[in-house]
């Protein structure tokens, strides 16, 4: 049985803010959040981008200090919320899944980059048959999903003889931008996929507590996400340990402990070890809410780094420096708040700080957390 213990840390701390980017205009066929799109007509050349570590084009290839291109490879996070964008798009001229999308959505050349970044990230997902379309789709969004599902269309397509309907409209991620999309498919592309950009700023050999044949213990830092999401299974943990250590087979997840939390995480080498590692979990530990917000995502860690670099620099912190006078200090406030947003009254801290299995057999423990 494997057993997973927490420690947490309750603090004050100031939340910065990150948004999403908007992008360009659009032809979007299938579309079930159009409320999303309220920028959808500003062209790209007016776009301003502001990057959380600096801005870059979208066709920078610079390398970071851990050996992998820098957070700026997508498009960067500005500096204002927005909600994500995702366009639904059924295929109306076959070709390859990278020159559709850039087709479809009017983009430029220089924003090929950026949808072949999509799609390394697993940002870009397909149906060979359109799902049906939510209450709030219009007439002629309907109309479209009837005149491509209609089975008389159906019938001729060979790439969905021997199922049904309905197991062609499960969706898989598109793995290459050279794949073929045929007319009908459907497309999802979400725009806007969650970041982990503190994957980019870690020393990642340096977190590795255990390597085995079977599998690698890490300590996860926080702000990290152990295997990715819907729409990002690049800047995770598995794949930046899997480089660190130079191995030819990616490793893999046995395990989930949350974005927000730092410490041991099991990555199997094998898929046989992963089914043997689930069979041995037994607890894992799970801290109740308690009206805070956590800290150790990327949404608190810059205000954080900001005054454990520089003590006395947050107005509103433990260490607070003397002002000249109290306009000095509103102003100062001003400053912070608009950095990094304003602060919670507490923050909770969490660490998986020792995992083990096997009665004890096999036992890890975390290095301190990053708040000590």
């Amino acid at each position: 049985m494997a057993i997973l213990s927490s420690s947490f840390l309750s603090n004050n701390i100031m939340s910065s803010l990150l948004g999403s980017s908007s992008l360009v205009s659009t032809h979007t066929l299938i579309r079930r959040n159009s409320h999303l799109l309220k920028h959808a007509n500003t062209p790209p050349k007016r776009r301003s981008f502001c990057s959380q570590s600096s801005a870059v084009t979208v066709h920078n290839t610079t390398i970071s200090s851990n050996g992998t291109p820098k957070y700026g490879r997508l498009l960067p996070c500005p500096s204002h919320h927005g909600p994500p964008r995702v366009e639904h798009l059924v295929v109306k001229d076959g070709g390859t899944v990278l020159e559709y999308i850039c087709k479809v959505l009017d983009l430029p050349p220089l924003f090929k980059r950026f949808v072949a970044d999509l799609i390394h990230f697993g940002a870009v997902h397909y149906a060979l048959v359109c799902p049906k379309p939510p209450p709030t789709a219009t007439p002629k969004e309907i109309e479209l999903y009837k005149q491509y599902t209609d089975p008389a269309v159906l019938s001729k397509r060979v790439s969905i003889k021997g199922k049904t309907v309905r197991e062609a409209q499960k969706t898989f991620r598109i793995t290459s931008s050279d794949e073929f999309v045929e007319t009908g498919t459907y497309l999802r592309v979400y725009l806007h996929p969650k970041r982990f950009p503190r994957c980019y700023e870690i020393d990642w050999r340096s977190r590795i507590i255990s390597v085995t044949e079977s599998y690698v213990v890490l300590d996860k830092p926080a702000g990290t996400s152990v295997g990715g999401t819907t729409n990002n299974i690049e800047e995770t943990c598995a794949t930046f340990a899997t480089r660190a250590l130079g191995l030819v087979d990616p490793l893999m997840t046995t395990h989930q402990i949350d974005n927000c939390t730092e410490g041991c995480v099991v990555l199997a080498r094998t898929k046989e070890y992963c089914s043997v590692f689930h069979g041995k979990i037994r607890i894992r530990a799970q801290l109740a809410a308690c009206g805070a917000p956590i800290v150790g995502d990327a949404m608190y860690m810059p205000a954080a780094k900001a005054e454990i670099s520089q003590p006395g620099l947050n107005p509103l912190g433990k260490h607070k420096k003397q002002y000249a006078s109290e306009n000095d200090k509103e102003v100062a406030i001003k400053d912070w708040i608009t950095c990094h947003g304003k602060e919670p009254r507490i923050a909770i801290c969490l660490q998986a700080c020792q995992i083990s299995w096997d009665d004890g057999e096999h036992f890890y423990e975390a290095r301190s957390p990053w708040w000590r």
